[in-house]
């Protein structure tokens, strides 16, 4: 099976993500639509699609005309029904290629916060199996509403954390495909975040193993979806 990844900067990756694709001998392109204008292979020959994060903001179109692109390719990914999971920005792209709105949140959320699963996330095929409340690793200004004909599966009180938009896409507004490597080379680009950047190391230290177990069962879960759809195909 082939999973494209569609990045937004050399530590805005695949992260745990790539663990599972690993090891269930799938094959993983990562791709910025900023630097090629074209994936590595056709967009309608992958199986699977991950969108990620990036500094950039879903409505920054003028200093990054790309994203028009990038927003136009998600919309070309839904209507084909292949399966595809953004998250952050990618989430936030995902919500907007349909319409919904995504603009800046009420407050940022830098660091770890909890979130709850709604009572959709029980059914789900990637929530079912996850705690009812955790906390996550957060790194955005932005967020989206959920859009129309979605299933919510996770909230906070700054904003919405995860839907489904049919049977193949869903959002997730949290990191959890992060590494330690990732979250210390993004504090080595801000200047400072809420708390301070060394008790946000220490927790991340403390808190990162769980996590990115968490991380890796999602993603499975992910590609366990598209697994499915492409032996019935």
């Amino acid at each position: 099976m082939r999973v494209l990844g569609i990045i937004h900067g050399q530590e805005v990756r695949a992260g745990v993500f790539a663990d599972p694709i690993a090891e269930r001998g799938h094959e993983l392109d990562e791709w910025s639509i900023a630097h090629s204008s074209a994936p590595p292979r056709p967009p309608e020959s992958y199986d699977a699609v991950l969108v990620f994060g990036g500094s950039m903001h879903a409505d920054q179109e003028e200093a990054h005309s790309w994203l028009r692109d990038e927003t136009a390719l998600i919309k070309r990914f839904l209507d084909a029904g292949t399966p595809l999971l953004g998250v952050c920005l990618g989430g936030q792209l995902l919500a907007k290629a349909v319409g919904a709105w995504v603009g800046r949140a009420t407050e940022p959320e830098i660091g770890w916060s909890p979130l709850e699963l709604t009572a959709a996330a029980s059914s789900d095929p990637l929530f079912a199996g996850l705690p009812h409340r955790f906390e996550a690793f957060q790194w955005h200004y932005y967020a989206y509403e959920v859009p129309a004909g979605a299933s919510e599966l996770a909230r906070n009180r700054v904003c919405s954390q995860a839907f489904r938009l049919g049977e193949t896409a869903w959002a997730v507004q949290f990191h959890p495909e992060v590494t330690l490597a990732m979250v210390e080379a993004w504090l080595a680009e801000d200047e400072e975040v809420p708390g301070g950047k060394d008790a946000l190391r220490r927790k991340t230290r403390e808190q990162i193993d769980e996590w990115n177990a968490l991380g890796r069962e999602l993603c499975a879960s992910f590609l366990g979806v598209a697994e499915r759809l492409r032996l019935a195909a």
